[in-house]
This record gives C-alpha cells, sequence and structure tokens, in this order.
C-alpha cells in the first residue's frame, strides 16, 4: 500500500533523478540530439525504475543512526505528560473517540491525493493509444506510387527490416507515426497531395520507427503520471519529446534532403499541427513552442549530427544504474518517516489530547449545551475533506467566498479553490466582464492563469470589434501584443481576426528582421527571419535562405 513516507521519498528522489538528468543534458548540449536524446531517455528509464526499486532493494542507511532516532524519542514524551486527562475528564470519552476516529484520516489522506491525479492521467494515455487503433482501423490504405517508392527507398537507406502500414486519414491534418512491432505512418489528404515533400516525410516518420520513439513517447507520459507532482519531470518529459523530433529531423538532412526545403516544409507543417487532438504518436508538424529552435538547428550546418555512439550508450547504462541504485536504497529518511507513522497509530493519546480539548471545555461550561452542540455543527458540512484540504492550501476564507458569491453567482467549491489559486477576485470579475459581459468563471479561471490583465484584454478588444474571451487566450498565448498588431499591419499584413495575428505569430514572423544567435559563447550560425524569408548564415560564411509566400493582398473595392 502506499504511505506517505513513501510519498515523500518518491518526491525527492524523483527530483534528484530528474535534475541530475537534466544538468547532464545542459553539460552536454554541443553534441548531437541522438546523443542528448539517449541521456534523457536513461534519466525516464531510472524515474520509472525508482517505485519498484525502493520496494526491492535491501535498506541502505549511511547516516548515523542518531539523527533518525532523535525524532522517534520525542514521540512517545507526550503520553507521559498528558496521561492523567482521560482519569480526570473521563466525561470527555465520547468525544475523544470522535477525535481519534477522524483524525486519522488527514495521515491518509496523501495517497488519495496522490492517487486521483495518476489515475487521470493514466486515463488519459489509454484513452489517446484506444484512439491511434480505432483511427487505424477507420484509414484507408494509401496506393500512390510516388509514397510507397519513397517508403521503400527509406526503409532500405535505413536497413528497415519491419513492413510498415502506409495510410491516409480524414481525421489528420498532419502526419504522424506509432508502433513498434508493426509500425504505422498515417497521412493526412493534404499531405497526400504534396507529393515533392515525400521523401522527406516519409525519411521523417521512419527515423522515429526506427528509434523505437513510440515506446520512449508511452514511457515518458508514464513518468509525467508517476510522479505529476515534480515539475523537474515534466521539464525532463517536454526536453526528450523535443529531442526525439530533433534527433529525427537529423535523419531526414543525412538522408541528403535539402535543408532549406525542408525548413520551408515545417513552418507549412506548423499550420496544420494536429492541435487538441488527443493522440500518443509523433509528427512531423511542430509544435508552437519548438518551431523556430527545430528551423535553426535545421539550418545550421555546423552541428553535429548522428545516432549516439556505443560509449554514450553504456555511460546511459552507468546512470540508470549508478543513480538509481543508491537512491532507491538510501532509507534514513523513509524509516524515519514509518516510524512516526507507526508512533501516531500505536500511540494515540498525543493525537487524541489535543483535538478533546475544545469539546471539553465547552461541555465544563455549558453542561448538556456543549453535548449538543458537537451532532449541530457536524450535520451541516457539505464539503469533502478533499475540499477543505484545497481551501485551507490557497488560503479560502468564508469572507472571500461570500464576496465571490455576489459576482459569480453560484460556484462549487473546486471553481473557488481554482479561483483563488490564480488570482481571480472581484475586482478582477468587475474589470474583465466590462471587457466580456458574457464571460464565465471558468473563462476567466482560465484567463487569470496565463496572467491576462483587464488593460491588456481591453487592447486587444480595440483591435478586433468581434473578440472572444477564447481569442483573447490564444493571443496572450502566443505572446501577440498591441503594439506587434499595430507593426505588422504597418508591415502590410491585414490581420483581420485574431486567427490571422495567432497564425502569423506561430511562424515566428515579426516587423524588419529578429535576429536569434544559435552560439554560447561565439557566433557559430544565426537564422534572420523577416517578411516572407527565413535566412540562415552558417560560422562557415554559407547562406541558406527559405521563402515562403506572404499573405494574399485584400480585393480591391469595386468601382460604381
Amino acid at each position: 500500500m502506499i504511505t506517505t513516507a513513501m510519498l515523500l521519498g518518491l518526491a525527492w528522489k524523483s527530483a534528484a533523478v530528474a535534475g541530475l538528468t537534466l544538468i547532464l543534458l545542459r553539460l552536454a548540449r554541443s553534441r548531437s540530439s541522438g546523443e542528448r536524446s539517449l541521456i534523457a531517455h536513461a534519466g525516464i528509464v531510472a524515474l520509472l525504475a525508482l517505485p519498484a526499486a525502493m520496494l526491492l532493494l535491501p535498506a541502505w542507511a549511511p547516516l548515523p543512526e542518531s539523527w533518525t532516532a532523535a525524532p522517534v524519542a520525542a514521540a512517545p514524551a507526550a503520553p507521559a505528560s498528558a496521561a492523567p486527562l482521560p482519569a480526570a475528564a473521563p466525561a470527555a470519552s465520547a468525544t475523544a473517540d470522535t477525535a481519534s476516529f477522524a483524525l486519522p484520516e488527514v495521515g491518509d489522506l496523501a495517497p488519495f491525493l496522490y492517487a486521483i491525479p495518476l489515475a487521470l492521467l493514466c486515463g488519459m494515455m489509454l484513452l489517446a493509444v484506444v484512439r491511434l487503433f480505432a483511427m487505424r482501423g477507420r484509414a484507408e490504405v494509401l496506393t500512390e506510387g510516388s509514397w510507397l517508392s519513397a517508403l521503400a527507398e527509406a526503409q532500405r537507406r535505413m536497413g528497415f527490416k519491419h513492413g510498415t502500414a502506409l495510410l491516409v486519414s480524414r481525421e489528420l491534418r498532419s502526419p504522424i507515426s506509432w508502433g513498434v512491432l508493426r509500425p504505422t505512418i498515417v497521412l493526412s489528404p493534404v499531405t497526400v497531395d504534396a507529393v515533392d515533400e515525400a521523401e522527406a516525410i516519409i525519411a521523417h516518420e521512419l527515423a522515429h520507427v526506427a528509434r523505437l520513439d513510440w515506446a520512449k513517447l508511452l514511457g515518458a507520459r508514464a513518468v509525467c503520471a508517476l510522479f505529476w507532482f515534480n515539475p523537474l519531470v515534466w521539464m525532463l518529459a517536454r526536453e526528450s519529446h523535443q529531442l526525439r523530433e530533433e534527433a529525427a529531423d537529423d535523419a531526414v538532412l543525412m538522408a541528403d534532403i535539402d535543408g532549406p526545403d525542408y525548413a520551408s516544409l515545417l513552418v507549412g507543417a506548423a499550420r496544420h499541427d494536429n492541435q487538441g487532438a488527443l493522440l500518443a504518436a509523433h509528427g512531423v508538424a511542430p509544435g508552437k513552442g519548438s518551431l523556430k529552435r527545430r528551423i535553426t538547428r535545421v539550418l545550421d550546418g555546423s552541428l553535429k549530427r548522428g545516432p549516439a555512439s556505443v560509449s554514450w550508450m553504456l555511460m546511459s547504462l552507468v546512470l540508470l544504474a549508478g543513480v538509481t541504485a543508491p537512491l532507491a536504497a538510501f532509507s534514513a529518511t523513509a524509516e524515519s518517516n514509518a516510524d512516526l507513522d507507526r508512533a501516531a497509530k500505536d500511540s494515540p493519546v498525543p493525537f487524541a489530547a489535543a483535538a478533546p480539548a475544545a469539546p471539553q471545555s465547552t461541555a465544563a461550561a455549558g453542561g448538556n449545551q456543549g453535548g449538543e452542540a458537537a451532532p449541530a455543527a457536524a450535520a451541516p458540512k457539505p464539503l469533502t475533506a478533499d475540499q477543505l484540504v484545497g481551501m485551507r492550501a490557497v488560503g479560502v476564507t468564508p469572507e472571500y467566498v461570500a464576496k465571490m458569491r455576489e459576482h459569480g453567482g453560484s460556484m462549487d467549491p473546486d471553481d473557488i479553490i481554482a479561483a483563488k489559486a490564480v488570482g481571480v477576485d472581484p475586482a478582477y470579475i468587475r474589470a474583465m466582464r466590462g471587457v466580456f459581459p458574457g464571460a464565465s468563471m471558468d473563462d476567466l479561471i482560465g484567463a487569470s492563469a496565463l496572467h491576462i490583465e483587464p488593460g491588456y484584454a481591453r487592447e486587444m478588444k480595440g483591435e478586433f470589434g468581434s473578440l472572444s474571451i477564447d481569442d483573447l487566450t490564444a493571443l496572450r498565448a502566443m505572446g501577440v501584443t498591441g503594439d506587434y498588431i499595430r507593426k505588422m499591419r504597418g508591415a502590410g499584413y491585414a490581420l483581420k481576426s485574431p486567427d490571422d495575428a495567432v497564425e502569423l505569430r506561430a511562424t515566428g514572423m515579426t516587423r524588419g528582421v529578429m535576429r536569434k544567435s544559435t552560439s554560447r559563447r561565439d557566433e557559430r550560425a544565426t537564422v534572420d527571419i523577416s517578411r516572407g524569408v527565413i535566412e540562415a548564415r552558417g560560422a562557415d560564411g554559407r547562406v541558406a535562405r527559405v521563402e515562403f509566400p506572404a499573405p494574399p493582398e485584400p480585393p480591391a473595392a469595386p468601382e460604381n
């Protein structure tokens, strides 16, 4: 059974493994994406093995015994001082029994709070996998000759022995791939028409298949579910996903695909990402946060590319065994917490003595009234223990609840907790509803979570008259500002709707020239992104340009 002591051990040990892996990735930033990806996934495997290793490995207690014995020695002191209490006040035994029944829930609450998000994340991952196979059953077999030729050539070049299913599905906007024993590549109808991009797309997706990236993706999601409370684990999972995509990009470039042409493909694919789709698969379309990084790497000819060497594989095994085993066996903290839990259960007086004090004094002062007050107070409680803990954790007070109900109408406890956690107050509600009169409490909580201020909302409303709060959230998430909109309009872009601004921002285009250097201490490569052109200059002086069409000019007004 999961205990509080085990959760505490998992928390700090997972933070140590994930933090060490991120540090190693930082130190190895000059290596190829394939080598860095191996380090990242060695850390993920170590995290997956951590819970089982904690249960199976023998305990290792390197700390002096006196360090862990002190907390246990302090526990029996309370019963000695509190021992006369039951004899002096036998009339309070009923309330003491009630308190001793309720208080153990505080110690048992942590495992249940841990299990709820774990179950939700595992359920989402299972649903995403089921959707993949259901979509495969509805997809059609692709018989286009150019795509089949590209698949056969890529398999021959990579030495890939397994057969790969090549399908087309109208449910997708961009290509995806998944599978280990029976790999599958699914294209969208729009992609099938782009025959000139067949070789690059197949090379990218087949690289994912050959590197067993689908199994790595599922492992990363499982780690995020197990350690959902650890931000370092989520950072490691995001970085491992980015490195898998970069390693697949390197495989494309090593197949003699032209870098500028492939960069142009990525820019176009970013506009057709499978946004919002619950899919557990890799795709060639880059996410909004990784487009610039992937284009920069594709156009930089000075970067090291290629798969991981044997020495890096051995180093990953050393990382896996040398870090996970000692951390999992380390038991000083776990033993001390377990001892405290056992002391609390075996000796209930320290916990019961503090709780009956208030009921006992009430009974002494008011006679029978004290005995009647307890059931009267317990009857109207509509909140669960989870909700009470959540409200206490974020600082919800009765005054705050009363004010929020005045402005938001009926709210359940989860809404109140979420509103307080993200800083929603009555003043924020009044200001935001002045801009969006029909905004719901869920919309306002989401806006505050993205740090959307009323001033920003009014500015965007002035730029787009038909702006909705969902549009506002998308603009904020992409970093679109009023100054950006005005500059891009001055540069000739119409930007008639919020979707136009979001799409333009997603391609990384700004007015004039935005320069980003990929070097660490010296100038090794630069990328210039201006209107309709991406230009990269390498350290050797070579220049690569990617041009993509500008948005069409608005039609001229008809003459009378």
